[in-house]
């Protein structure tokens, strides 16, 4: 059986797609599955050893220069790849018409969500097969549902897995004692923690013995995480850095702590302890889905107060 997975983006629906992998690899040992997903999120499924192939695209650069001779060679090597192989089944959990038209490149049924459930009803057109995966529900729980419903399985007796491991990170900038990552930036102001709790939250996991690392994907970002860690005792703002080596990074923490960002999905993907931040989205939705180990604090417009934050984190130690 030759499976095709279609999920693109972002970071966090990436992260949330991988138990989906692991499903099909238990219910079908033998099974060889395939994933196409954006260039820079390509690192995420090769971590999973279900995944055999990696196909990438660059649907967001391509439509930067989407009359250059380049982008259509880009697009030509796609579908080549797309197309080499006949699939048993190609199953789109994104839900929209840039990724059902993805799908439409390789050969094979394509399975996805109804008009009435996908996040761009048109994208239903270009399914062979629909499924109404209520959208009440957390974004994992979808996509592994509308997998079993595709490939004709239950998921009653199969457990929630990422199937990803990560060794932690050997660099040396890293401190030696142990340490703590602290998630502060996101794409949305309106999901930010404010700064001096971040600082109070630095204050007492040094006193358990932790130091304090804050990452930074652009460099206003890792600015940003200079600043704070100026006014913590003994931080560290990383470097830049790949996503195998933040993989590295959150796998080598005692604990994370993070704000609605894909990388708090990806620290709990790889089973740390970890507490997620919310202010403007809804967790039971996105919300962090791992485990004991991993809490959700905060709602729209109810962000975490500190002594909260700070209770969780140290009983996850």
């Amino acid at each position: 059986m030759r499976i095709l997975l279609v999920k693109t983006t972002s970071l966090g629906d990436v992260i949330h797609n991988l138990p989906v992998a692991s499903d099909i690899r238990r219910v079908f040992p033998q099974a060889e599955i395939d994933w196409v997903v954006e260039e820079n999120f390509a690192e995420l499924p090769r971590l999973h050893p279900a995944v055999r192939r990696v196909l990438p695209v660059a649907v967001r650069r391509w439509r930067k220069a989407l009359l250059a001779p380049a982008t259509w060679r880009e697009i030509g090597k796609y579908r080549r790849l797309a197309s080499a192989d006949f699939y048993d089944a190609v199953i789109d959990t994104q839900g929209l018409v840039k990724s059902a038209l993805i799908a439409t490149q390789a050969h094979g049924q394509r399975y996805g969500y109804s008009a009435a459930v996908a996040r761009e009803p048109l994208a239903a057109r270009l399914y062979d097969r629909c499924f109404a995966i209520p959208r009440n529900q957390h974004a994992v729980v979808r996509n592994r549902q509308l997998a079993a419903a595709a490939l004709g399985y239950a998921l009653d007796d199969l457990p929630l897995y990422y199937g990803i491991a990560a060794p932690p990170l050997a660099a040396p900038w890293l401190p030696a004692e142990p340490y703590a990552v602290l998630l502060t930036a996101t794409s949305r102001t309106d999901k930010e923690w404010p700064e001096a709790h971040w600082l109070a939250l630095a204050a007492a996991l040094n006193a358990a013995g932790l130091r304090c690392v804050l990452p930074g994907g652009s460099a206003s970002e890792r600015a940003r995480a200079v600043r704070l860690a100026q006014g913590m005792a003994s931080a560290i703002a990383a470097p830049a850095m790949n996503l195998t080596d933040l993989a590295g990074l959150l796998a080598g923490a005692r604990v994370v702590i993070g704000v609605d960002t894909g990388l708090v999905h990806l620290a709990a993907a790889l089973q740390r302890p970890t507490v997620a931040l919310y202010s403007a989205s809804d967790p039971a939705l996105t919300g962090v889905l791992a485990g004991d180990n991993c809490v959700n604090l905060g709602s729209i417009g109810t962000p975490p107060d500190t002594t909260e934050v700070v209770h969780v984190a140290l009983q996850l130690l």
